[in-house]
């Protein structure tokens, strides 16, 4: 038996139920990857691929520099009922391992359940989580990330507790957040290596065993205005890792588009081992569309008072079918990209790292 063939017999029973037992794509647990992973000075890169023309591109390189990526899509993004993208669980699963059939990509990657929100501690909210959760798990999400990071600490433990369980169960990877990652960047209060180790081992007294943190340190979700200054604390995000190390669990990095490439690759040095880029291929993917759609697409937002993001639900038919060549023109651009992003994030390499590691 190859060690290709070994691999693709470690993915999630979910996935292998998807896909059937002829296929060669390879969606691994984000669990497995990390094993192998986390004290290599890497940074594996998560993309929040909310218009899909960019994943073929993405791909593609990471085909190339045999790297390691992630897919994922936030509670926001891809709930249940599509959220703001009109992508639910089984409509993401299913484009991403399309693609990949498509065009042949085998290395392993990962399919990330991101944010998946509570903010308060109403039953409402985490019943609302705990389906999306289901959802995820039954249509072949390989990696998760609870965020109660809104909630005070013993909330946050109380809460990641209960929904983490069947996560756990299943022996996927798991990524929890204390301190929140907002729109503000700075002016938000940065998490403190107390709060952090309280809410680690809160959870570790309640058998919960994550993989990776996120903490606020100072980056911020969305495009960065022009002039804005972009704060990251490295040394706090050092200093937290180091911290909290000894429990198996690295650091992810929310919140890099926007953030100079020739900087990123020294975030592994203290301890980011996935780093989030969402915006960014959104930005790719709204150059690359046809000019009349994009200029309704604006309209709409500013008739609807909305952010342009809100925009791609709505126009999602008309996005997918835009001409051939429009889309392909994004998946060039998506695949240049891409490839600066992995060779910024030092993960040239990680695909073969993760297969002899594992088999």
């Amino acid at each position: 038996m190859s060690k290709q063939t070994e691999l693709l017999a470690r993915r999630p029973e979910s996935v292998k139920r998807k896909l059937g037992s002829n296929s060669k794509v390879c969606p691994l647990n984000s669990k497995d990857i990390l094993s192998v992973l986390k004290d290599k000075k890497v940074i594996l890169m998560a993309c929040n691929t909310r218009i899909r023309h960019v994943v073929p591109g993405i791909m593609k390189a990471a085909d190339e520099l045999d790297a390691i990526v992630g897919f994922e899509m936030a509670k926001s993004e891809g709930h249940i009922d599509g959220g703001y993208t009109g992508q639910d669980p089984k409509t993401y699963f299913e484009t991403l391992t399309g693609y990949a059939e498509e065009i042949g990509f085998t290395k392993p990657f990962f399919i990330h359940g991101d944010h998946i929100t509570v903010k308060n501690t109403s039953a409402e909210a985490i019943e609302d989580a705990r389906k999306l959760i289901a959802a995820e798990l039954e249509h072949g999400y390989t990696s998760f990330a609870i965020d109660a990071s809104f909630n005070l600490i013993p909330d946050n433990i109380k809460i990641t507790t209960d929904l983490a369980q069947p996560i756990i169960a299943a022996g996927i990877g798991l990524e929890v957040e204390v301190g929140e990652v907002g729109p503000t960047g700075k002016a938000a209060t940065l998490t403190t290596i107390e709060e952090a180790l309280e809410f680690i081992s809160g959870l570790n007294t309640n058998n919960i065993h994550p993989n990776m943190l996120a903490i606020n340190n100072g980056s911020k979700h969305g495009n960065y205005l022009a002039g804005e200054q972009i704060f990251i604390d490295l040394e706090r995000t050092g200093e937290i890792y180091n911290a909290v190390k000894s429990y198996g669990v690295v650091i992810a990095q929310h919140g890099i588009t926007g953030t100079p490439l020739h900087l990123v690759g020294t975030f592994a040095d203290y301890g980011i081992r996935k780093g989030n880029v969402g915006t960014h291929w959104q930005n790719i993917a709204h150059e690359g569309l046809p000019q009349d759609l994009m200029d309704e697409m604006r309209k709409w937002a500013k008739d609807n008072g909305k952010n342009i993001k809100m925009a791609t639900k709505p126009f999602k038919a008309q996005i997918d079918s835009i001409p051939q060549k429009y889309k392909d023109q994004t998946a060039d651009k998506a695949y240049e990209v891409a490839k600066d992003f992995i060779k910024a994030f030092r993960a040239e390499g990680t695909a073969s790292m993760v297969l002899d590691g594992l088999v």
